[in-house]
């Protein structure tokens, strides 16, 4: 045991089934990928239709799920009008505008609380684990299951805000080189909605919305109040009441839409160099979690080999 060949050679032999596994883990990644695509090519006009039995009652389920949960969320509605409000703008400042989306979120989120309970008794009482065992478990899910929704929006509106944001200068690059072209501000914001949906399909969409309440026959400024509103963003409020005071006092928009693009790209920027300064915080846990035991293992293994062959018990 003391001999450092067959030192070497267990390490020799740890080192080279960990560099199989990680080849044998990214080809069974790179064959997933490769029948994902086989699967869509197959379902081109003139291929093959395979699993149509599968796909059906996949959809069957999704559509009895989807009929079920918002019944069951509609029996779970606070009975506060101002619980409701809340809640409601929650979910649309999330991006979920549907008019189900209240009754299917509350459906998911008692399914998520008294599932895991449920699932844990009925183990239990079959006599797979332990009754208590599994009820603690599936208490402690269920409270998860309570607490996870509201997190899951809060991270939803962030991502969308970041989307936004990123996207925003942009549009408004777009609509000023639009009114200096002589179009109104309705048909800037239909030109350049049509142009952001490959690159910010989300704006693109907030943009159509703002289109179609001017079209209702509203003001360009209260529609874009409503997409603060709905975004809670205050770039666009603040544009918004640009756009009011330019109506209100007969100022140029298109100088004032310059000045105000210029300050969200200018905001854009220091958003950027922010994360940019926070990354090397970051990185240092990865660093310190997981280089650095691999470096003491290599820097002091033979170090503590050597010690430990000099000084046998």
């Amino acid at each position: 045991m003391n001999n450092p060949g067959f030192v070497s050679l267990m390490v020799f032999l740890a080192v080279s089934s960990m560099v199989v596994l990680a080849y044998a883990l990214i080809g069974n990644r790179r064959s997933r990928i490769d029948a994902r695509l086989e699967d869509i090519e197959n379902w081109l006009p003139g291929g093959p239709r395979p699993q149509l039995a599968d796909a059906e009652a996949a959809a069957t389920l999704v559509s009895i799920t989807k009929a079920t949960l918002p019944k069951v969320g509609t029996a779970l509605m606070p009975a506060n009008e101002e619980e409701q409000t809340q809640l409601q703008t929650r979910l649309i400042q999330a991006g979920l505008y549907s008019r189900q989306a209240m009754p299917m979120f509350l459906g998911v989120k008692l399914l998520l609380i008294v599932g895991p309970a449920l699932a844990g008794a009925l183990l239990g009482v079959l006599g797979l684990y332990p009754m208590q065992n599994t009820f603690l478990v599936g208490c402690a899910l269920g409270i998860m299951g309570l607490i996870g929704p509201g997190f899951w929006l809060d991270y939803r509106k962030k991502k969308r805000q970041e989307q936004l944001r990123r996207a925003i200068p942009d549009a408004m690059d777009g609509i000023v080189i639009c009114l200096e072209g002589g179009l109104s501000l309705q048909a800037a914001v239909q030109r350049v909605s049509s142009e952001l949906k490959t690159a910010h399909p989300l704006l693109a969409r907030e943009m159509n919305i703002i289109e179609r309440e001017i079209q209702l026959g509203q003001t360009p400024g209260e529609a874009f109040l409503n997409m603060g509103a709905r975004t809670d963003l205050e770039e666009m409020r603040t544009l918004a009441s640009v756009i009011n005071q330019s109506d209100r006092f007969g100022a140029s928009l298109v100088r004032a839409l310059r000045v105000h693009a210029e300050t969200l790209r200018l905001r854009r920027h220091q958003h950027a160099q922010e994360r940019a300064q926070k990354a090397a915080v970051k990185v240092l846990f990865p660093t310190i979690l997981c280089i650095f035991p691999a470096m003491f293992v290599v820097i002091l293994g033979p170090a503590v080999y050597r010690f430990m062959t000099a000084f046998p018990k």
